[in-house]
């Protein structure tokens, strides 16, 4: 293409590794933040959701890393930084990449398009919680992976502090959501996410059948939100893998995640 096809339409500023690498070690696929709702709890989601999107659109982003978090322009990452504009929040940079004319959803009927919205409000209500207590309240994989790596990319003193935060908030926000009768317990909390998030699984795995994308042969919206909430489950390395061992008997979904990491970020299925 001509040098103005070329030229990246923004930078889009990330913690950490470099965005080729991010699905691969254990430490570096902890530091991305996802959704409008929930940035600063759900690593890796909303920055491998966004670089799918970029990548399925044809939005020619740069990728710029940061190791602290708290230089970023407005604090939260990852930011769309075109020009003189800053944007914060995922939802936002997906409109901003549309309103570039970077659309993964051309294609799509109407119909596609109220299923794509259907799916989504599906992820964020069934799957999210338990992506929440993967990461930030079973004990073993906080301990070990989350509040260490959270802990060396935020500058002292606050690395003693926020990660123990963000877990007691990531607690409160999943028994706010999902707590009360029937379920009086912490531990029927757990156990009823849980359920939701493999019913979650079987669904998408249901709905993906055999073909290579959720629409077909195409990838879009829909395809990049879910590898964005898949990628962590399938490739973080977690002492504690209880969603992963389900996703893993869902074979369509897992070879979904390694189409994408193979055509898409050039990492080999046996990355990671």
């Amino acid at each position: 293409g001509s040098e103005a096809q070329r030229k990246p339409v923004a930078h889009l500023l990330v913690v950490g590794a470099q965005c080729t690498k991010v699905l691969n070690t254990t430490s570096k696929a902890l530091s991305y933040a996802f959704l409008t709702h929930c940035d600063r709890f759900s690593p890796l989601l909303s920055k491998s959701l966004l670089q799918a999107y970029a990548k399925f659109s044809g939005a020619p982003l740069t990728v710029n890393t940061i190791n602290n978090s708290w230089r970023a322009p407005k604090g939260d990452l990852p930011l769309l930084v075109s020009e003189d504009i800053v944007i914060s929040q995922p939802a936002k940079i997906l409109n901003f990449l549309r309103k570039q004319r970077y659309n993964a959803d051309y294609d799509l009927s109407a119909k596609q398009g109220a299923d794509t919205l259907a799916y989504i409000a599906l992820l964020e209500e069934k799957l999210l919680p338990a992506l929440l207590h993967t990461f930030w309240i079973e004990a073993e994989n906080y301990c070990s992976v989350t509040k260490p790596w959270f802990a060396s990319r935020i500058a002292f003193p606050m690395s003693l502090y926020v990660p123990g935060k963000m877990s007691r908030e990531a607690l409160n926000r999943i028994l706010l959501t999902k707590g009360g009768p029937p379920l009086y317990s912490l531990t029927e909390v757990e156990a009823q996410i849980y359920r939701d998030a493999k019913e979650c699984l079987n669904l998408l795995s249901k709905r993906l059948g055999t073909s290579q994308f959720f629409f077909g042969d195409t990838p879009t919206t829909l395809d990049a939100f879910v590898f964005g909430f898949l990628a962590p489950i399938y490739k973080v390395c977690f002492p504690r893998v209880q969603l992963q061992e389900h996703l893993k008997q869902l074979p369509n979904l897992c070879r979904f995640c390694d189409d994408i990491l193979t055509c898409y970020f050039r990492l080999t299925v046996s990355d990671g």
